[in-house]
């Protein structure tokens, strides 16, 4: 986890209990950006941790930074599953004797899913089921899963608060509506305990620079470090609520944590309530980079059209992951793309 501000009361005081208690965590997605991201800091706090992945999205090479990062006996408390969680028993087997269930495994992007449906919703619903309920059957104590501020849609208002969506844009919001659903049909049903984070514009260390769904900020960073074409689609006034990896880790220990009641079964937006249009985000990115790159003085970035399934503004209201859980983030997008940046640089050229 990058150390730009410090923790907060709540998540410094869950990290020392952890750091005296060890439990058994899964994390979904385990070798993907987020997911090896949460793999990282629970092994840095001591835990006993299991990654289930495919390799459809995630690659080695963010498991092995992760072993480099942390102490040998920490990664000792680790163990790797390579399973699909759209086979009933890759998720059995993944979720036997574990605590707390992270679960960052899908199929991300808006535009992949409108090129095909069928996948996106193959792995985010069935694969999403198979994982309820394989953690409903192993008596796992409760199930943190990765939500989207997509599921949003054409709501109009700002900011974004969880009780109040509209309809959704693409195949992936309706996948990430579906999931909330789910978790909360199994607790009513089951008795399961469900958490789910609506993350908005997640970006960090380990985000895939390339590749045909790569996300903005990664996308960019490679085409400004290789003096590449940059487009923007639309007009450059479409906004976001960019969010840092730290937060996003935060949230999900605490989410997993939470013992008030009133916490449990319940949808939170995690982001940093700030809002950052993407001809801000480029001149941001510029200015952190241009004293290692010369020859951004020349760079302009190109315009292109607006890309379907998109939604103009996304901006969160994080008040009630703040009352209920104690989020409080730690990084703003411009702390969070300072640590980022020099990831990138050194990832990017070395």
């Amino acid at each position: 986890m990058g150390a730009s501000a410090p923790a907060t009361s709540a998540f410094a005081e869950l990290q020392r209990e952890l750091r005296g208690q060890s439990r058994h965590w899964l994390v979904t997605g385990a070798a993907g950006f987020i997911g090896s991201n949460l793999v990282e800091a629970l092994l840095k706090l001591g835990q006993r941790v299991t990654g289930l992945d495919n390799f459809a999205t995630g690659y080695q090479h963010n498991l092995d930074q992760v072993r480099a990062a942390v102490a040998p006996a920490q990664w000792e408390q680790f163990q790797f599953i390579r399973g699909d969680i759209r086979a009933p028993a890759d998720c059995a087997q993944a979720c036997a004797g574990v605590d707390y269930v992270l679960h960052q495994a899908a199929l991300g992007s808006v535009s992949r899913s409108i090129e095909d449906p069928q996948t996106t919703n193959d792995v985010n619903i069935t694969g999403f089921l198979n994982m309820l309920s394989a953690a409903r059957d192993a008596g796992v104590k409760r199930f943190v899963y990765a939500a989207s501020s997509s599921t949003y849609g054409d709501h109009p208002g700002l900011p974004k608060v969880e009780d109040q969506i509209g309809n959704p844009l693409s195949p992936y919001a309706v996948t990430k509506y579906v999931n909330e659903l789910y978790a909360g049909v199994f607790a009513r049903c089951y008795g399961s305990e469900t958490v789910g984070l609506r993350y908005f514009n997640v970006f960090g260390p380990r985000q895939d620079p390339d590749g045909a769904y790569a996300a903005v900020i990664p996308q960019w960073v490679a085409a400004l470090i290789r003096n590449e074409p940059l487009f923007i689609n639309g007009d450059g006034e479409t906004s976001r609520d960019f969010c840092f990896i730290d937060n996003v880790i935060q949230a999900n220990l605490l989410a997993a944590t939470a013992s008030a009641p009133e916490a449990v079964n319940q949808v939170y937006n995690v982001a940093v309530s700030q809002r950052t249009s993407l001809n801000q985000l480029y001149g941001m990115m510029v200015a952190l980079l241009r004293e290692r790159f010369p020859h951004l003085d020349q760079h302009r970035p190109q315009y292109a059209g607006f890309r379907a399934g998109d939604v103009r503004h996304s901006l969160a209201d994080i008040g009630k992951a703040a009352h209920l859980l104690g989020f409080a983030p730690t990084h703003s997008i411009e702390q969070g793309l300072a640590v980022a940046m020099d990831w990138y640089v050194g990832s990017l050229t070395a």
